[in-house]
């Protein structure tokens, strides 16, 4: 071999090592995409029972008398603006019946436990049964009382209450 054809075959070497390490001169391309999400307001109660009971008690030896299902389990979601009041009230439709005979609804009363949940008296008007800023979640108990007196009629009394949660 010439030294001619040895410089030959180092300069094609050569190219080849270079022609491998430089970058290929490619088309690129690009997209943008737009990702979009609705979210609406939205507001869910769970109450843990559907109805309570008062059992016949002692007027002298139980003045309040506890439902048996006490404590009652209570979960309010909200999905709401950071600064958004959200709030649960309760009313009643009239006072507790059996047949003629009343108890005037006043004489039901609860307790609650958890952040935000309030205690208070049921009436025909709506009252306060708890309150929030913001989404979230938050849970608690309502336990319930009826003031034992003896100037209620014998009887099965009834009502329904209605539980209202509002976020805006």
């Amino acid at each position: 071999m010439g030294r001619r054809t040895v410089v030959s075959l180092v300069l094609v070497v050569c190219l080849a090592v270079v022609a491998g390490s430089v970058p290929a001169w490619g088309v690129t391309d690009q997209q943008t995409l737009t990702i979009n999400a609705t979210v609406a307001a939205r507001a869910k109660l769970t109450l843990g029972v559907a109805a309570i009971s008062f059992p016949d008690e002692d007027v002298d030896a139980t003045p309040s008398i506890p439902a048996d299902e006490n404590p009652v389990d209570v979960t309010v979601k909200a999905r709401t603006g950071s600064s958004d009041t959200v709030t649960l009230t309760v009313q009643a439709n009239g006072d507790l019946q059996s047949g003629g005979d009343a108890i005037a609804i006043t004489n039901v009363s609860w307790t609650a436990t958890g952040t935000g949940f309030v205690a208070g008296t049921m009436d025909t008007v709506a009252q306060s049964a708890g309150s929030w800023t913001g989404p979230g979640e938050q849970t608690g108990t309502f336990s319930y009382f009826l003031a034992n007196d003896w100037t209620y009629a014998p009887g099965n009394y009834t009502q329904t209450v209605v539980y209202t949660l509002t976020a805006p």
